[in-house]
């Protein structure tokens, strides 16, 4: 609706595909409200016990079905999940799924420090769970899923090679994300298709692991902690070294980023302030 020269009103939500009368839900357009901070926990639970099912559950169901789901389907199934992820609850929890993108977020500026504690203990949980299933149903077959270094290299290697990973995945996430927040085509796309990339390439070196919990959880569930380290440390190293490029490429965090971070959407509260000519973005910018 045109209010007067120069003025642009509309309501909202009519941006992000609702109607006029569809408002957001409040855990959605308000995160700041602690009483709906379960929603966004049991969120990160969910898609991070979906996300380790598929990624650890495919060697095992490999092993099981002794070689039926070959090296290629094992990594670009996990980028699919992630994808399909981000389009069901992105907009609920932010879709992070991981510690080292939860981290990395809150250093970037763009998510709170004081949530960052619940999210990564949610997605512990949530690996784990899936890690427990796999077991109860399969047995400890296929070291659980668990990611190693490959034959005959070394754990420094396979630390570089995580790091490495990691900071093209948090790269990709901190270009597309909206604030602290998966959300949308070009994140589920970006993101997903960065994981099936990298696994494709680099799998046989490390794993292609790029998150703390997904390794986790089945070490702990196998009692196997061989070489677990590289997988703590390489993803957070990555994600922190991402976190840099992020501010040489584009500087501090936008206001509409922030404003993200904090649970609104970003295009609700521009179209509120925004004249024509102001410019502004939902991302990371």
């Amino acid at each position: 609706m045109v209010n007067g020269p120069g003025e642009v009103s509309l309501e909202r939500g009519t941006l992000l595909g609702r109607g006029p009368h569809e408002a957001e839900p409040p855990w959605v357009r308000d995160p700041r409200a602690r009483r709906h901070e379960w929603r966004r926990l049991f969120s990160e639970v969910l898609g991070t016990f979906l996300l380790v099912v598929v990624a650890a559950g495919a060697p095992v169901v490999d092993a099981v079905s002794h070689g039926q789901v070959p090296l290629d389907a094992q990594v670009v199934a996990p980028g699919l999940m992630v994808m399909a992820i981000i389009y069901f609850m992105g907009m609920v929890s932010g879709a992070h799924l991981n510690p080292a993108v939860t981290l990395s977020f809150a250093a970037r500026g763009n998510f709170p420090w004081s949530r960052v504690p619940g999210y990564v203990f949610a997605q512990l949980i949530g690996a784990t769970a899936a890690s427990l299933l796999l077991r109860a149903l399969f047995g400890a077959v296929g070291h659980l899923g668990a990611t190693l270094p490959g034959p005959g290299i070394s754990s420094d290697t396979a630390l570089v090679i995580e790091a490495l990973l990691t900071l093209g995945l948090v790269s990709v996430i901190l270009g597309t994300a909206s604030g602290a927040r998966n959300v949308g085509a070009n994140a589920a796309l970006a993101v997903g298709g960065y994981i099936a990339l990298a696994g494709l390439w680099a799998a046989p070196i490390s794993g292609a692991s790029m998150n703390p919990a997904r390794s986790f959880a089945p070490a702990l569930v196998a009692g196997d902690w061989r070489s677990w380290w590289v997988y703590l440390a390489g993803p957070i190293a990555g994600g922190l070294l991402a976190v840099g490029i992020a501010w040489i490429l584009r500087g501090p965090p936008s206001l509409a980023a922030n404003i993200a971070a904090q649970g609104e959407t970003p295009d609700d509260n521009l179209l509120e302030t925004r004249s024509p000519g102001t410019g502004g973005s939902g991302h990371d910018q």
